[in-house]
């Protein structure tokens, strides 16, 4: 999309009908407010949403040295971005110019209007996704500041989460950055204190774990409520589109995931056979939208929210999160996907997050601008990522152990990965050696089948093979496969137990009654952005049915 028509639904004008609509079925109120009178600020929540009828609204980003004027709201023109449903703070502040009156509608009674006026709803939405746009595109909108080396684990770790969970944010490589050591002076901490966390001219947080850093920013909330009709654990596309589908038919629905809403989908940098597409879209951008829909019909997200246990309370599934927290359902979705194995090799793990690196986003793909990279394995992850680094490094190293990528690779993408003039594709080959410091500067690699063995000169390994289901917080009674993959449906368990009486489980019911599972997750389900949707949505139907019977 061209920034010209990004602007044009980042900032529509409402016309008189459409302003006396929001009045006519919204909870809307007539407000007048004084020049310099400011209306939202950085890190408010539930904050009103306004249309201006009379003066303006100045829209300022605080984040950097000195504010910046986003835009300026006029007659017909509305505040606000999808922080007014996911309930997550303001990134921004506004001020009334000169005397202005609007219409305003609370945060929360923004949610019932956008269901009750549903042309309004599309320039609004449309609006909201477009600014978010806008300012994550923009290159000057600072956000937070993290500050730290490119060669730390925690600085990455830091990074790759704010990344994953779409906060915006400015990192300032320790390395390179001529601003760090102005920046570290006015904080008040040296090197040896980073990673730290700031917002404009404050320091938040020196070196915080995921948990620390989602409270101080606002992005985890206390959940109010205890008990739901449905509990959902994880939050990939499966637990997105079962989140969607549940909340939006009646369900009070809670949604959890450990680290991001996306899961391994919400990381690839190109999806281009997901239906609706056609010029493909970026699985950041799925897991976006997915969410915000999700919190628009009313689901509750939680993130980060880590699954310690699993137990039963009579027919009642109950969550243990990490801290003791304890969440009761009716019913339970396991939605946890998996997750890439480690590479079999010696300092693998002491290189993670300091150049081996389970993604290729633009998170990763800045430390290897202009170097040489190895990307490992042959799905369609692995494809991505090589074409993906293919226009950021100088050249990609592409490794797979067979001799044939058409075998666990889409055609059209193994066409592509064969074409790309920097990527050299090593088939029969496995990596058998890491070497570096503090950050991986070697691989050695060997033909399987000739035994010849080369030294790779290079900045970061991507590694996308085989699959390791996170099912470890499950009880033993929730039947897996031998490689602990979840067992669905009456041909793979016995009649589901804990109901009034025998019955074959439903196609995605677990071996416990009412405890259902999709995705990634499930055992013999198809590794497919697509299929994990439909799983989702399809369970939504079996909650459904298993609620009848209770």
């Amino acid at each position: 999309m061209v920034a010209h028509d990004l602007n044009q639904l980042a900032f529509p004008t409402l016309d008189a009908a459409q302003v006396d609509e929001l009045a006519r079925c919204g909870r809307a109120s007539f407000q007048r407010y004084g020049d310099g009178e400011t209306l939202i600020d950085v890190g408010d929540r539930d904050f009103q949403f306004h249309v201006v009828t009379r003066g303006s609204i100045e829209i300022l980003d605080v984040s950097g040295d000195a504010p910046q004027t986003i835009t300026v709201h006029g007659p017909g023109g509305f505040t606000g971005d999808v922080s007014h449903l996911t309930g997550n703070p303001s990134v921004i502040r506004a001020v009334a110019r000169g005397e202005t009156e609007a219409w305003t509608v609370s945060g929360a009674a923004l949610r019932d209007l956008l269901d009750q006026c549903p042309t309004f709803a599309d320039i609004v939405l449309q609006a909201f996704i477009a600014r978010r746009q806008l300012l994550r595109e923009s290159g000057s909108f600072v956000g937070l500041r993290v500050i730290g080396s490119r060669y730390s684990r925690d600085t990455f770790r830091i990074r790759d989460f704010l990344a994953r969970n779409r906060v915006l944010f400015t990192w300032l490589d320790l390395e390179v950055d001529p601003d760090v050591a102005r920046l570290l002076e006015r904080f008040g901490v040296g090197a040896a204190d980073t990673p730290v966390v700031a917002c404009a001219h404050r320091l938040l947080l020196r070196n915080p774990t995921n948990l620390e850093l989602a409270g101080a920013i606002g992005l985890r909330k206390e959940l109010e409520q205890k008990v739901f009709d449905l509990a959902i654990v994880g939050a990939g596309p499966a637990g997105l589109a079962a989140a969607v589908y549940g909340a939006s038919e009646g369900l009070s629905t809670l949604l959890l995931d450990r680290t991001a809403a996306g899961g391994q989908a919400g990381t690839s940098m190109r999806i281009e056979n997901y239906l609706g597409f056609p010029t493909g879209i970026t699985g950041s951008e799925l897991a976006d939208r997915a969410a915000l829909q999700a919190n628009r019909f009313g689901a509750q997200l939680s993130i980060p929210s880590s699954v310690a246990g699993l137990s039963f309370e009579a027919r009642y599934p109950v969550l243990t999160l990490e801290g003791g927290e304890t969440i009761v359902a009716r019913c339970l979705l396991i939605a946890t996907g998996a997750q890439y194995r480690r590479l079999d090799v010696e300092d693998c793990e002491r290189f993670e997050g300091c150049g081996v690196y389970y993604a290729a986003t633009p998170n990763e793909a800045r430390m290897c601008q202009g170097a040489d990279v190895v990307v490992v394995g042959g799905g369609n992850s692995a494809g991505q990522a090589a074409v993906f680094l293919s226009g950021q490094a100088r050249k990609v190293y592409h490794v797979i152990r067979g001799d044939d990528l058409y075998k666990s690779m889409s055609s059209y993408l193994a066409r592509r990965v064969e074409q790309t003039e920097n990527i050299e594709l090593l088939r029969d080959t496995e990596v058998t050696s890491m070497h570096g410091g503090t950050h991986i500067a070697a691989v050695g690699v060997r033909n399987r089948r000739t035994g010849e063995e080369q030294r790779l000169e290079i900045a970061a390994l991507f590694s996308f093979i085989g699959a390791v289901p996170r099912t470890d917080w499950l009880p033993h009674d929730v039947a897996t496969d031998s490689r602990g993959f979840v067992l669905t449906g009456p041909a793979n368990v016995k009649a589901a137990s804990l109901g009034p009486a025998p019955r074959d489980p439903f196609l995605l019911e677990t071996s416990r009654r009412g405890v259902f599972a999709a995705g990634d997750v499930r055992s013999g389900s198809v590794k497919r952005v697509a299929s994990a949707v439909g799983e989702g949505s399809m369970a939504i139907q079996f909650v459904h049915e298993y609620l009848k019977e209770a």
